[in-house]
């Protein structure tokens, strides 16, 4: 049996994998999600302790996907894309650090984009013209996108990223690999690069004669494989204890994806958004209303989000019941001055180096510990500590930094980006040029 797609916003009209994965975003501006998700089998749930990262993926993408596409080809995918580790650091007693940061691009968005170009590559197989890739980045995204579609015959790259808005190493992996990958320098926010990315695909004739498809977390393949780490951090834990996971939150598709798996059978205490000052969803969940506002600039640039697009699935999911999501998830936000002061103190107490988004990720952390001191917290961290250089230099001291190889060769190359202002009709010229 195929899985079918549905749009948030228009339940009843449906679409196929293709459709789904390729076009992103529907019609009405709503987001696709699966018909049907299903626990996963009683055989899965008595090995799955056993089972490596890729395998476990294997078995959820079979589970999402169903016969949409061949066992074969998800084995192939999933084994390519999630072939680096994702370890489980405990620091305390009941308290760890999941690491997602050990791809290709030092962040955790790896695991989405890889997996993401493949399916990609083999959807579009039989087809011919261009498939051209919009991508809205705070930081991450883009440099995981251009590297997983880097070269990918028949494919194009347009990545919108806010000025100034990034640091200069996440920069240079937006802009400096060249070939199928461009980068606008937009005039603006990162809602201003979302709000364009959107606005393109919802010209619609424009979209299909341009073949858009988006790489963010508008597309359900990105969240998929982001999924797949949640199972692999609770197998880490004793036999029979259930991980509460804090997930550093800016467009709310990584803690979407632990909602995803979740709704397929894995056992979870409690879900912690942790943000920064762009607090629209805790504010939301404190008082049932839904303000999303301009972002905030903050050293937490991956958060920086004030209309985050995942919100509808987490609504669909909660059956746009406040209270129920309310009673499952929990949410809290904190300034700058306190990121950078855990930044220091868990340094000065355990030696391990939390970028900001962690920081963050850690004070909530904290904070739910205190009313839940027998809870096993899972913080996710999402970057390597090296792409924030500024901030951590400044906190740490650059003796404590190490940055790898793969992000120290960037540094001299050439920056190459085009101007974009913030405007749609604009955005829309530009697109037409390359057509």
């Amino acid at each position: 049996m195929s899985q079918r797609f549905f749009s948030t916003k228009t339940p009843g009209h449906f679409v196929d994998v293709k459709e789904a994965v390729l076009r992103s975003l529907p019609a009405d501006n709503g987001l696709y999600m699966p018909e049907s998700l299903a626990p996963l089998s009683e055989g899965f749930w008595k090995n799955w302790r056993d089972m490596s990262l890729a395998e476990i993926g294997v078995e959820v993408a079979k589970a999402v996907f169903k016969e949409s596409i061949p066992a074969e080809e998800l084995e192939k995918i999933v084994h390519e894309s999630a072939n680096f580790p994702a370890p489980l650091i405990q620091l305390r007693e009941r308290e760890s650090v999941l690491e997602l940061f050990h791809g290709p691009t030092l962040a955790f968005k790896d695991f989405g984009a890889r997996f993401m170009a493949r399916l990609m590559r083999w959807l579009t197989r039989e087809d011919e013209g261009l498939l051209t890739v919009l991508v809205a980045t705070s930081g991450d995204t883009g440099g995981a996108v251009a590297s997983a579609f880097h070269a990918v015959e028949g494919t194009r790259v347009i990545i919108l990223y806010p000025k100034g808005k990034v640091s200069d190493l996440q920069e240079k992996q937006l802009t400096t690999l060249g070939k199928n990958i461009m980068a606008l320098e937009v005039d603006g926010t990162f809602d201003d690069c979302q709000r364009l990315v959107k606005s393109a695909f919802l010209k619609r004739e424009m979209s299909e004669r341009l073949n858009l498809t988006s790489a963010n977390s508008i597309n359900i393949s990105r969240l998929v494989p982001q999924s797949f780490y949640y199972f692999e951090a609770a197998k880490g834990l004793p036999e029979g204890a259930q991980a509460t996971f804090v997930v550093p939150s800016g467009n709310f598709g990584n803690l979407t994806a632990g909602l995803l798996a979740e709704k397929l059978g894995l056992k979870v205490k409690h879900f912690v958004a942790a943000t920064n000052q762009n607090d629209v969803v805790p504010e939301y969940l404190r008082e049932g209303e839904y303000r999303p506002r301009p972002s905030i600039a903050t050293i937490s640039n991956a958060m920086d989000v004030g209309a985050p697009s995942n919100f509808a699935r987490m609504e669909h999911i909660f059956g746009n019941e406040w209270s129920a999501m309310k009673a499952r998830v929990a949410a809290h936000s904190y300034g700058d001055e306190r990121t950078r002061e855990t930044i220091r103190r868990i340094y000065q107490e355990t030696k391990y180096i939390l970028e900001p988004h962690g920081a963050v990720g850690w004070l909530a952390a904290e904070e739910w510990r205190e009313t839940h001191p027998e809870d096993h917290t899972i913080v996710l961290e999402t970057a390597h500590p090296s792409k924030f250089l500024d901030v951590m230099e400044e906190e740490l001291g650059k003796a404590a930094i190490e940055i790898p190889e793969r992000l120290a060769c960037l540094a001299q190359r050439e920056k190459i980006a085009i101007p974009m202002g913030p405007e749609e009709e604009s955005f829309h010229q530009w697109l037409e040029t390359i057509a």
